[in-house]
């Protein structure tokens, strides 16, 4: 069955491509194709645009606090904070166990369905245990970050689109698909916090959780770098939802 409202299943431009001209360095995964329903003419435009802007993934060292743009992906979270095509709301995501992925999809399926916004643009600020999905396979071996949250599978499946996003997509709106991967595809955005990797790797250094015997700096670093590419890294979520109602978002938590 295709998604309600879908006339086409345009492709959005892999990330790795569009970064291969900078010198920005990206290790996760490539975004899903794009099931954005097919009236949805900004919000796939918000989408192909986020796709062609860097994210840096190269640091060596992060500080605590974050001061200058080129320590964040600022011209993607420009981009999220400039968007005016349809209603907007920001989730404030913390618990990777809890029901965060299946809200927003509801949120997305009575906007895009029922109200008929088909440019509806639903942002996760994510934070705490929610931000461990954020992160790829590496990341989550290394730092046996399911033992740390009590999951079962040993990688990411939140970065893997179910299977029933396979083929003809058809299960894209139903609980089936709760995972990050085929809500970004849907058009979805999900922010990162830097607060919350300086003090997951700071917890990780503390705890003995550091294969690397690095510093709280370098451990912050590599998980910077190992975010999915399709991710925006922020300063600090919690600053950003400020920034996110002060340019017309709706705040859920």
């Amino acid at each position: 069955m295709p998604i309600p409202g879908s006339t086409d299943r345009r492709a959005i431009l892999g990330l790795g491509a569009a970064l291969s001209a900078t010198a920005f360095a990206v290790t996760a995964e490539a975004a899903p194709a794009s099931l954005e329903p097919g009236s949805a003419k900004n919000l796939a435009a918000l989408a192909s645009k986020l796709a062609s802007l860097p994210r840096r993934r190269d640091f060596k060292t992060v500080p605590m606090i974050l001061q200058n743009r080129d320590e964040w992906d600022a011209a993607a979270l420009d981009a999220v904070l400039a968007y005016r095509g349809g209603p907007r709301q920001s989730w404030d995501n913390t618990n990777i166990k809890g029901p965060w992925l299946n809200l927003m999809r509801n949120s997305m399926n009575a906007q895009v369905f029922s109200f008929k916004h088909a440019d509806f643009l639903c942002v996760s600020a994510t934070r705490a245990s929610a931000q461990f999905a954020l992160y790829d396979d590496m990341i989550w071996e290394k730092y046996g970050l399911a033992r740390m949250v009590g999951l079962k599978e040993p990688s990411n499946t939140f970065l893997k689109p179910p299977a029933a996003t396979a083929g003809a997509h058809a299960g894209a709106p139903s609980p089936h698909d709760n995972s990050v991967a085929a809500l970004h595809a849907r058009g979805a955005v999900f922010l990162a916090c830097h607060n919350a990797i300086w003090e997951q790797a700071n917890h990780f250094v503390k705890a003995g959780v550091n294969p690397d015997h690095a510093s709280v700096e370098v451990v912050a670093a590599e998980l910077t770098n190992h975010l999915a590419p399709f991710v925006v890294l922020t300063p600090g979520v919690v600053g950003t939802i400020v920034e996110l109602a002060n340019n017309g978002f709706a705040f859920t938590q």
